[in-house]
């Protein structure tokens, strides 16, 4: 009876120590596995030819990679102040201004270049016309639940990196 008791607990102790101990056997993530889901907007290092922060000091923004290759993207300032006809069809010249250059979104496909370690968009359109049509390749690096970008030619400032964190 002692010894059946004795194997008992043996074969269990093998069996957690079995389920618990990374043996090197399981398949890491690819890039793209990694990339796919929703990351919200953390900051940028883009900077205004004032200096001043390109996003303003409270940013907002949503990043979706789809598993199917789709793409969205947009960034706001939250400090844009708000029009004062309430209709974004009747805004002045300086609140039109203001929301120009408060924001910026895009739509389109992605592929990602695993050895790379980049994607690659293709806008399908964007508050900025001039993407639309237009594809961009940018290096990422994820680390857990951080997505670090880098935009070698921002629609503003040259090279930038953004930062985004995975949405729970």
């Amino acid at each position: 009876m002692k010894i059946s008791w004795l194997f008992s607990i043996a074969v269990w102790a093998m069996v957690w120590l079995g389920l618990t101990v990374d043996d090197g056997t399981a398949q890491q993530k690819t890039l793209k596995e990694q990339l796919v889901g929703t990351w919200t907007f953390v900051s940028s290092t883009g900077k205004l030819s004032d200096g001043t922060p390109a996003w303003g000091s409270n940013p907002s923004g949503l990043l979706i990679f789809s598993e199917n290759g789709r793409y969205s993207s947009i960034i706001v300032r939250t400090d844009v102040p708000k029009f004062a006809a309430n209709n974004r069809m009747q805004g002045t010249p300086e609140e039109n201004s203001a929301a120009v250059r408060g924001g910026i979104g895009g739509f389109g496909t992605y592929t990602v270049d695993e050895a790379k370690k980049s994607f690659t968009v293709k806008f399908e359109a964007s508050t900025y016309p001039n993407q639309g049509g237009t594809e961009q390749t940018r290096p990422i690096a994820i680390n857990g639940d951080e997505l670090k970008i880098t935009n070698p030619s921002s629609t503003y400032a040259g090279q930038t990196e953004l930062t985004y964190k995975r949405a729970k």
